[in-house]
């Protein structure tokens, strides 16, 4: 795990290289910020489309390979576009396909990255996993961002991106060296075995597993909600710093600080829960949505760095207990298909939410779009507490395979 975690900060520093300094590239070539936006796009289409084919493949190859392949493949299109960007022969049309690349290998790359970390731990140590894994990735955006300038300036823009090959050859360098835990191990193993190529093994079988798990529902109501108009800081914030608050770019940089320190403390302490639940990743993001009313009142920049800190810890923590949940729920087989249609979903959340919220903010402004999205959020998942209270629970039978249990035993997690 330690040697996982290693490799992820390379990747994820890798990776941010070349995210800022692709946005410059655009534009550079086109002058144009709605192309900039295009090749996010382009980017992350395929999530939407094809991320439940990705969740299957997953589910049907040896997950350590998966995770080799892919990251090898992700390394040749990074070195394929420093080659281009160091010969002046990038444009905008390669880029945008080189980026459809990218986004079409994410789709495997993702789940399998996720459940090889848990694989490499003990059943009950997957949510300290994941909050490490959460702790390491905003460690990697820090310390990718920074270099990215230092790069850019002493290398020129091509490095960031040969930076970034180097860094998926070093993850799969260091994959065939992992020793999962022995459960994990023999899950995985017979999920492989359990892969004939029969139609229940599909794509369909993901997906009418997350359709009839009622916990994983909520859960994606639960993070949509806040997704679209709770977490959008970077635009809700910005405004209120620089209108309302009469602040400028220094300031809104101030928060955006305050707000990665908080992710990072909250990935701290979320890596301690043992038992996390989508009753847990409901109250802490109703508590969030309540910090984020106050936070649409504040009277000053001070009260407003104040309320930042705890909304960044509680969002994270939140987020570390809504993944654990995601990836331990499902049965070993279906994992990858399960994070294949939660990455769909995911997709249309970040698709829909900016324009969505943009609109709330033309019609109520910064501070009205806060308060009116916490209430929302808050109102939402307290009714639903409601609901479930009332009605009771819902018992949901689960297809009986070898090694895995079924009834009671098989929601013995739930919140």
């Amino acid at each position: 795990m330690r040697w996982w975690s290693a490799a992820n900060f390379v990747s994820n520093a890798g990776t941010w290289m070349q995210l800022t300094v692709q946005n410059l590239l655009v534009l550079h070539i086109t002058g144009s910020a709605a192309a900039t936006g295009l090749s996010m796009s382009v980017q992350a289409a395929p999530a939407l489309l094809v991320s439940l084919v990705g969740g299957a493949v997953v589910d049907r190859w040896p997950r350590k390979l998966t995770v080799a392949v892919s990251q090898t493949l992700l390394g040749a299109v990074a070195f394929t576009t420093a080659l281009l960007v160091a010969l002046d022969r990038i444009d905008m049309t390669a880029l945008l396909v080189l980026a459809a690349v990218t986004g079409v290998i994410a789709t495997v790359d993702g789940p399998a990255c996720a459940l090889l970390g848990n694989d490499l731990v003990p059943v009950a140590d997957v949510p300290s996993a994941i909050g490490v894994g959460a702790l390491v990735h905003s460690a990697g955006r820090l310390a990718g961002t920074a270099l990215a300038g230092i790069a850019v300036g002493f290398l020129g823009t091509a490095s960031a991106y040969a930076a970034n090959g180097l860094s998926f050859l070093f993850v799969a360098s260091v994959v065939p060296f992992l020793r999962p835990a022995a459960g994990a191990a023999e899950g995985t193993a017979a999920g492989a075995r359990e892969a004939p190529a029969r139609a229940e093994t599909g794509v369909r079988e993901g997906l009418a597993f997350f359709v009839r798990r009622p916990r994983l529902v909520a859960l994606a109501g639960i993070t949509g909600l806040s997704s679209v108009f709770g977490r959008n800081y970077g635009l809700t914030l910005a405004v209120l710093v620089t209108g309302p608050l009469a602040g400028g770019g220094g300031a809104f940089g101030t928060v955006s600080t305050v707000l990665a320190v908080g992710g990072i403390i909250g990935a701290v302490l979320g890596a301690r829960l043992r038992k996390p639940s989508v009753r847990t990743v409901g109250l802490l993001a109703a508590a969030g949505a309540l910090l984020q009313v106050v936070a649409g009142l504040s009277p000053s920049l001070a009260v407003l760095l104040v309320l930042v800190l705890p909304m960044a810890v509680v969002e994270s923590v939140s987020d570390t207990a809504g993944t654990a949940v995601l990836q331990t729920d499902p049965p070993p087989r279906l994992r990858g298909r399960v994070l294949g249609v939660w990455s769909s979903i995911g997709t249309v959340w970040s698709l829909g939410g900016p324009p969505l919220l943009g609109l709330l903010m033309e019609w109520a402004g910064a501070r009205g779009a806060l308060v009116a999205g916490g209430l929302l959020i808050a109102g939402s998942i307290g009714a639903g507490l409601l609901v479930r209270r009332r009605g009771g629970p819902v018992p949901v039978p689960l297809a009986a395979k070898d090694g895995e249990v079924t009834g009671r035993e098989a929601l013995g997690t739930a919140a």
